[in-house]
C-alpha cells in the first residue's frame, strides 16, 4: 500500500515467527478464574508508542516489526516511531498502527513472560477496531490477515469521510460523546435520541428512518457505559439533535467532540461494510487453502453488535462487516460478561487507557496497577513495559486467591 511517508519497500523478515491462529489483539481477553486482556479502538495512537517495547525486548520486538512492515508492504513501524503525528492520526494509518502495537505487546507477554491466552483466558472482547485483535487473540483470524483487513477497512473509511463531507458542502462529520449524570437519565435520553432519529427503543429503524439519506443520518455509534454514548454523523445534524434534547426533552447532557474526523459506525460507512463482506468471503492469505475465518476459535469472542459470543463462522463474518455501520454495544458486552459469565479478571493489552477506564466504571472488580491483595479479581492495563512484571505478578496472585 502507498504511504504518506513513502519509505522503501520492506524486505522479508528473517526467521519471522508467524502465529497464524494464535493470540495477538487490540482487544479485551477475559477470564473468570484466570486472565483477561483487552485492547483499544482508534484514538489512542501516539508517535513513539512502540519504542519502549523495542528498547526493553529487542530480540522479541524487532522480528514483529519486520513482520508488520512486510505484511503491509510499507514501513508502518517508521511512521509509528517517527511520525509526523498528523500522518499517524489519519484513519488509514492509525487503525493498523493501534492493532499492530497491541499485537506486539501481547507477543511480548507470550515470548518473555510465558503468558498464553489459550490457557489463561475464557473470553476475548475488543472495542470497535479492537474487535479484530480480539478475533486474532481468540484464534479466529490470523494476525497478518487481520492486519491487511484493518488497513483496507481504514482506507475505505477515510474515503467515506471525505465523500460525506463533500456531500454536505464541506461540512464537518465526526463523533460526539454524550455524558449523563446517571444510568436512569441516560436511559431516558437514549430513548429520546432514538425517537428523534426515527428508531424504535431497541435501535431498530422505522420506515421513516430508512427513507433518510445516509448523509443526513445520525447514529448512536457506541454505548460505552451506563452513562455515556457516542453519536456519529454530520456535526451539524448532531448539534441539532442536542438542541432538540435540551429544548424539548429536559436533558442537558455534557457533550464532548471526539478527535476522530470520521463518522464511524454510521450509515456513511456502508462502503466499508461492503468491502469487509467482500474480503470475508475470500480465503486466508496466511493459511493455504483455508477460509479466512477459522471456526471454532480457541475461546468465545464477544460481538460488538450483539454483545454476545459469535455463534458460527457465518454469523461472525456478517456481524464483523456490519460493525462498520452499527452500534458498538460495549456496555452490553461488559454487563453480559460481568453479570452472566461472572468474569472477574480483566486485562487490557494495547496503547492508551480508555478501554480500562470504560471497563472499570462498569464492573465490580477493583481497578489498579497491582491489586494483588484483592481476592480473585481486578482490572489491569498493559501499555508500558516498565509495569509488565508487576502486573503479571498481580495476575498470578489473584489467580491463586480465586482458587483458595
Amino acid at each position: 500500500m502507498p504511504s504518506a511517508v513513502d519509505p522503501p519497500r520492506p524486505t522479508p523478515p528473517q526467521d519471522r515467527h508467524l502465529l497464524p491462529r494464535q493470540a495477538p489483539p487490540d482487544a479485551l481477553l477475559l477470564r473468570r478464574d484466570a486472565d483477561a486482556p483487552r485492547c483499544p479502538g482508534q484514538g489512542v495512537q501516539r508517535v513513539g508508542m512502540i519504542q519502549p517495547w523495542l528498547d526493553a525486548f529487542p530480540r522479541t520486538v524487532a522480528p514483529i516489526i519486520d513482520e508488520i512492515d512486510y505484511t503491509l508492504n510499507f514501513s508502518l513501524s517508521r511512521l509509528i516511531s517517527d511520525g509526523p503525528n498528523a500522518t499517524l492520526t489519519a484513519t488509514e494509518n492509525a487503525q493498523p498502527a493501534i492493532m499492530a502495537t497491541s499485537v506486539l505487546i501481547l507477543r511480548v507477554l507470550e515470548a518473555e513472560f510465558g503468558f498464553q491466552p489459550q490457557h489463561r483466558v475464557d473470553f476475548t472482547l475488543g472495542h470497535s477496531l479492537g474487535e479484530f485483535a480480539a478475533l486474532v487473540a481468540g484464534g479466529y483470524l490470523s494476525f497478518t490477515d487481520a492486519l491487511r483487513m484493518v488497513r483496507r477497512r481504514a482506507e475505505v473509511m477515510a474515503r467515506c469521510s471525505k465523500e460525506a463531507s463533500a456531500a454536505i458542502g464541506g461540512g464537518e462529520v465526526g463523533m460526539v460523546a454524550i455524558v449523563c449524570e446517571n444510568e436512569e437519565r441516560m436511559r431516558a435520553l437514549t430513548d429520546m435520541v432514538y425517537d428523534f432519529l426515527g428508531m424504535g427503543s431497541d435501535g431498530s429503524k422505522t420506515d421513516s428512518a430508512r427513507d433518510v439519506p445516509a448523509v443526513d443520518k445520525v447514529l448512536i455509534a457506541n454505548i460505552n457505559s451506563k452513562n455515556q454514548i457516542v453519536l456519529s454523523g454530520s456535526i451539524e445534524r448532531i448539534t441539532t439533535l442536542l438542541t432538540h434534547l435540551r429544548q424539548f426533552g429536559g436533558h442537558d447532557p455534557r457533550a464532548v467532540r471526539l478527535k476522530a474526523d470520521s463518522p464511524f459506525h454510521s450509515p456513511l460507512m456502508k462502503p466499508a461494510e461492503d468491502e469487509m463482506k467482500r474480503i470475508l468471503t475470500g480465503p486466508s492469505k496466511t493459511a493455504v487453502d483455508q477460509d479466512i475465518v477459522a471456526w471454532p476459535g480457541l475461546m468465545p469472542c464477544i460481538s460488538n453488535v450483539t454483545a454476545r459470543p459469535f455463534k458460527s463462522r457465518a454469523e461472525l463474518k456478517d456481524l464483523l462487516a456490519r460493525q462498520c455501520v452499527e452500534t458498538v454495544d460495549w456496555w452490553g458486552s461488559v454487563r453480559y460478561l460481568d453479570k452472566e459469565e461472572k468474569v472477574r479478571r480483566w486485562l487490557g493489552v494495547g496503547p492508551g487507557k480508555v478501554g480500562r477506564n470504560l471497563v472499570g466504571k462498569g464492573i465490580d472488580a477493583p481497578r489498579g496497577l497491582s491489586p494483588g491483595t484483592v481476592k480473585g479479581g481486578g482490572v489491569w492495563g498493559i501499555d508500558d513495559p516498565r509495569h509488565v512484571e508487576e502486573i503479571m505478578k498481580a495476575l498470578d496472585e489473584t489467580e491463586l486467591a480465586y482458587e483458595d
